[in-house]
């Protein structure tokens, strides 16, 4: 997600961009892609930024780069750290309470992304921030680059939450999405028809519009992979859990996600949940 994101900030005119991969071979790939833009390499604690975007992994992996290596001493006072990753708000407490971080009076605003990575490519991406919000506006226009909606919806975590509420959606969908789509073709429907009579109604959702042939042809090497969504939905139900709220469902799907991880299927997409019925 953060190589086609960077590589749209690259566009902008009046900043200095300097992009980081842990993965050298990723880096040189994409200097040699976007090389026509001001772009340089991130050596840590050499240079004082105005702000840092991150889009990683998880939360064991944002905060070796942050706090243990200290990236954010690469910061300057009152600068910004933009986070599109997906994160537990145990992480947030972590960072916006770090000594360094409150001492160089830095703001942080958790930032998840949803869209999957063909909306990255296109800049089409939907973003939910948490964060200062008379302080939004100074970091708007650098999401504008690489998204068509950016909403603010409250304090620091709120983001997170949003994103909460996105995964669950998201799993729900595809679980009915698979069984709709299994019944239909152990019924020998003609399932083009079946697109084209149900995708108008009701039933439309992105996941259906974007997914529905490609899962039908046992096609997923669309972005967003099993293992991630077991990452974010083990947030999500641990969160919903020191509420008390019992989301049944969405236990189910996590059980079911880990059935696909186990055989192998972990890097694929998430509509990979058909696999379980279809032989």
């Amino acid at each position: 997600m953060g190589f086609p994101m960077a590589g749209h900030l690259s566009k902008l005119k009046n900043i200095d961009l300097y992009v980081h991969n842990r993965t050298l071979s990723v880096l040189n790939k994409w200097l040699k892609k976007y090389s026509a833009t001001k772009i340089g390499s991130l050596e840590t604690n050499q240079i004082k930024f105005d702000g840092l975007i991150i889009c990683l992994k998880d939360d064991l992996v944002i905060e070796s780069v942050l706090l243990k290596d200290k990236l954010i001493k690469s910061i300057k006072n009152n600068g910004f750290i933009i986070d599109h990753s997906t994160t537990s708000l145990d992480l947030i407490k972590k960072i916006t309470t770090n000594k360094l971080f409150k001492s160089q009076k830095n703001l942080y605003f958790d930032a998840p992304v949803t869209g999957g990575q063909l909306g990255a490519i296109n800049g089409r991406l939907s973003i939910m921030v948490g964060g200062s919000k008379s302080k939004f506006p100074k970091i708007k226009p650098l999401i504008n680059s690489y998204s068509n909606t950016v909403t603010y919806i409250g304090p620091n975590g709120h983001g997170q939450l949003t994103k909460m509420v996105n995964q669950l959606c998201i799993a729900g969908l595809l679980q009915g999405l698979s069984e709709g789509i299994a019944l239909g073709s152990k019924s020998n429907l003609e399932m083009d028809k079946v697109f084209k009579a149900i995708s108008d109604g009701a039933a439309q959702s992105w996941q259906m519009d974007n997914r529905f042939h490609s899962m039908i042809d046992k096609k997923f090497n669309f972005g967003f992979a099993v293992d991630l969504m077991i990452k974010d939905l083990k947030i999500s139900l641990k969160h919903a859990n020191s509420m008390n709220l019992n989301l049944n469902i969405s236990k189910l799907i996590l059980k079911k996600y880990k059935s696909l991880s186990k055989l192998g299927y972990g890097d694929f997409d998430t509509s990979s949940l058909i696999k379980l019925l279809q032989k």
